[in-house]
């Protein structure tokens, strides 16, 4: 299986657990199993971290498209059926209208053409204000995890010295 994760997988991860300057092994992890085809994002969250203009934008800035997938013709059918589900939901027309605008919007849409997950530290909501992306997951079927239950499946593994 692979992953697609949400903007906010990379910032808390670079401001919180795993600094840039303290737990390289977690960045280097992310490397290597996007060259392992198992983890990526999509271009619309690198995006969103290039905007920060840190040093968090400047390791996203080295990984290109093969990280932050661009989209495809694939997703087309996708796009109108996360759509088509955020506009029946019952939530708030402004919520339904910022969805539509933001990343997180390409991101389940990607995940549900792709037959990804999505790595998310959003919890479901049931709040009619905003669509939390592990609703939108739910509802289309898509399998969401936390990146603690990423790195769990995974087996990834950040040691000192030789592993054993």
């Amino acid at each position: 299986m692979a992953y697609l994760l949400d903007a906010n997988v990379f910032i808390q991860a670079k401001n919180l657990h795993y600094g840039l300057d303290f737990c390289p092994a977690f960045w280097d992890w992310l490397i290597a199993s996007n060259r392992a085809q198992r983890v990526f994002s999509i271009e619309k969250v690198g995006d969103e971290i290039n905007a920060g203009n840190d040093e968090l934008a400047a390791w996203a800035a080295q990984r290109g498209p093969g990280f932050f997938l661009r989209p495809n013709p694939a997703m087309l059918p996708a796009l109108s059926s996360v759509s088509a589900w955020a506009t029946r939901q019952g939530y708030e027309p402004a919520a339904v209208h910022t969805f539509l605008q933001i990343a997180d919007y390409y991101l389940v849409a990607h995940a549900l053409a792709q037959g990804h997950a999505v790595v998310t530290h959003e919890i479901v909501s049931s709040s009619t204000k905003k669509i939390k992306i592990p609703n939108a997951c739910l509802g289309l079927s898509i399998k969401c995890v936390t990146p603690y239950e990423m790195l769990r499946h995974e087996r990834a593994r950040f040691v000192l010295g030789p592993q054993q």
